[in-house]
């Protein structure tokens, strides 16, 4: 049976389709990554399943969501945990990480610069700390991963996330979380090629660049 033909569909951005892309690069699988300009998605918006990036076609079929996509992909490349059990925690994990990422962009969009800023102190001296602590429990008690004893597309969510919040924290915000920040430094873009490189493939590992 002849491999699927990917297609990923997102903004010239990493935002909601990096760790996808973390996936393809982790699991050497060859896709087509086409990057939009933003002046063009008002007439590509139209042609996308609810009006909403990123889309992955997959044999010319399109679907959106990108968890949902991520979660396709994970299961189809031994991403997804080794039972329904982990497979059950990678979904609670990335979820719950979802409900911290909401809370963010509620501060990020804050356009009153008082109310930003108060927004950004119960961030920093509650919210955070609430979250952070007990994914860096989770962390430790597994080892390094965020489920079980190996990589899963859960590990890609946290690594593209930490790697966001550092870029709007600062670089030291992650000094009270070592387990979080080994994970980040473990599970980037570029590690996740080289640690893909001694998996067994069935595919090359190669992405086609389209921009326009």
């Amino acid at each position: 049976m002849a491999p699927s033909r990917y297609k990923l569909i997102y903004f010239n951005a990493r935002g909601r389709a990096e760790h996808i892309r973390f996936i393809f690069a982790y699991a050497g699988v060859e896709y087509t990554d086409h990057r939009i300009v933003k002046e063009k998605w008002p007439e590509i918006k139209r042609s996308t399943p609810f009006g909403m990036l990123p889309v992955l076609e997959v044999d010319g079929k399109a679907v959106c969501q990108s968890n949902a996509v991520a979660r396709f992909l994970a299961r189809q490349y031994n991403l997804a945990g080794k039972d329904e059990w982990e497979a059950l925690q990678c979904d609670s994990l990335v979820d719950t990480l979802g409900d911290l990422k909401q809370v963010l962009w509620y501060y990020r969009s804050e356009q009153d610069p008082i109310k930003k800023e108060e927004r950004r102190a119960t961030l920093l001296k509650e919210t955070i700390p609430f979250y952070l602590k007990k994914f860096e429990k989770v962390i430790s008690e597994n080892g390094g991963f965020s489920v079980g004893n190996s990589i899963t597309w859960t590990d890609f969510v946290f690594a593209v996330s930490l790697e966001n919040f550092e870029l709007i924290f600062g670089k030291d915000s992650l000094e009270p979380y070592p387990h979080l920040r080994k994970l980040k430094e473990r599970c980037s873009l570029s590690q996740a090629l080289k640690l893909g490189s001694t998996r067994d493939h069935k595919q090359n590992s190669k992405k086609i660049n389209v921009l326009n």
